[in-house]
C-alpha cells in the first residue's frame, strides 16, 4: 500500500523466469516467498482492494511442471516436428498458383506457366496461404498440428494435457487508495515520530496475547527488551465524521490480552459521547483530531508525559 500510494508503483506486473514461470518481484520482495505473494494478490483481488487483468497464460509440463516449454508444429501424418514451412503464392494475370521458391528465377520472381516476372505484391501477385512440407515423410499439408516439448523432462504433450495458469497484472482500486491514505497518512508520521524517540517501531504489528491468539494494530513501539514498555495505536475513521465504539470495543478486546502499557486510539475527526465513556473505562487514551498535524501533536504530547 505505502509503495502504491508514494508513487514508487502504478501497476504490480509479473515477470517471466525461464524456470519458475511468472513472478511478483515487488511482493516477492516483501513476503520473502513466490507462493505467498501470488495468494497475498489473489486475496486483495478478492477483498476488492486490487483490481487485475490478465496478461498472460503460461503452460507448464503436466510431468515435471516446468514452464520451459516449447512449441511444436508438426506433421499430421507422421507426427515429426522436422517440417519446412512456405508461403504459397499466386499470379493474379494467369492464376497460376505454386509455393514461392518455384516462383524464384535469381533474384527475381517469376510465373513458370507464363513467364511473366512479378514485380508488385498485391499487384501482379499475392500470398494464398501458407504451405508445409515434411522433411521425414516427405508429405505436404496446409495446417500442422501442434505440440508441446518440454525442455527441462523432454516430455512431449497436447493441448489436452496441458497445465495452463492465467497471469496477471494488479492496480489499486481507487475507493481502497483512498481509504489507505487517509490511514497511511497519518501512521507515517506516527511510525517516525516513535523512531526518532528511540523506539523499535513495527507497522502493522502482530502481538501475541495470553491467549495464544495474534493480534494486530496499527503500530506498535518499544523500548528495551522485546515486549517491555509497549505502545500500541490504532487508527479510527469516520466518513461520517463521528467514530462510533466500535473500535473501542475492538481494541479493548485486543489490549486486554496483550496486556501493553500503554494504549492509544486516534479518532478522526472525533468520538461520539459513548465511544469516549467507554475508552476511559478501559483505560485506553484517546486522541481526537481533524488532520493528521493536529492528531501528531497531541499523541506527542501524551507520549512525551509517559516517558
Amino acid at each position: 500500500m505505502s509503495k502504491f500510494l508514494g508513487g514508487e508503483i502504478d501497476k504490480i506486473e509479473p515477470s517471466f523466469d525461464p524456470k519458475r514461470g511468472y513472478t511478483y518481484d515487488a511482493v516477492e520482495a516483501i513476503v520473502s516467498d513466490a507462493v505467498k505473494a501470488e495468494t497475498l494478490l489473489v486475496k486483495l483481488y478478492e477483498s476488492g482492494i486490487l483490481a487485475r487483468e490478465l496478461q498472460d497464460e503460461v503452460v507448464f509440463c503436466p510431468k515435471c511442471g516446468s514452464a520451459g516449454i516449447s512449441i511444436h508444429y508438426c506433421c499430421p501424418y507422421c507426427q515429426s516436428f522436422n517440417i519446412k514451412k512456405s508461403y504459397l503464392i499466386e499470379h493474379v494475370k494467369c492464376g497460376y498458383m505454386d509455393v514461392e521458391a518455384n516462383f524464384h528465377k535469381g533474384d527475381k520472381l517469376v510465373c513458370q506457366k507464363c513467364n511473366d516476372e512479378l514485380r508488385k505484391p498485391d499487384v501482379d501477385y499475392r500470398r494464398a496461404g501458407v504451405w508445409c512440407n515434411c522433411r521425414e515423410c516427405g508429405k505436404s499439408f496446409d495446417i500442422p498440428i501442434v505440440r508441446m516439448f518440454c525442455r527441462n523432462c523432454r516430455e512431449n504433450f497436447t493441448f489436452e494435457d496441458a497445465v495452463i495458469k492465467d497471469v496477471y497484472a494488479y492496480t489499486l482500486i481507487e475507493e481502497a487508495r483512498k481509504e489507505a491514505s487517509d490511514g497511511l497518512v497519518l501512521i507515517s508520521p506516527v511510525c517516525e515520530f516513535f523512531k526518532q524517540n528511540g523506539f523499535e517501531v513495527a507497522s502493522p504489528a502482530f502481538l501475541k496475547g495470553k491467549s495464544g491468539a495474534n493480534h494486530m494494530f496499527d503500530v506498535a513501539a518499544s523500548k528495551g527488551k522485546t515486549g517491555e514498555n509497549m505502545t500500541v495505536v490504532d487508527l479510527a475513521s469516520s466518513p461520517e465524521n463521528v467514530v462510533s465504539e466500535q473500535p473501542v470495543i475492538a481494541m479493548f478486546a485486543k489490549i486486554f490480552d496483550v496486556s501493553p502499557n500503554r494504549a492509544y486510539l486516534i479518532a478522526i475527526p472525533r468520538l461520539n459521547d459513548n465511544a469516549r465513556k467507554m475508552a476511559e473505562l478501559y483505560n485506553i487514551q484517546t486522541i481526537e483530531a481533524k488532520n493528521q498535524k493536529e492528531a501528531i501533536d497531541k499523541l506527542k504530547e501524551k507520549v512525551t508525559k509517559t516517558q
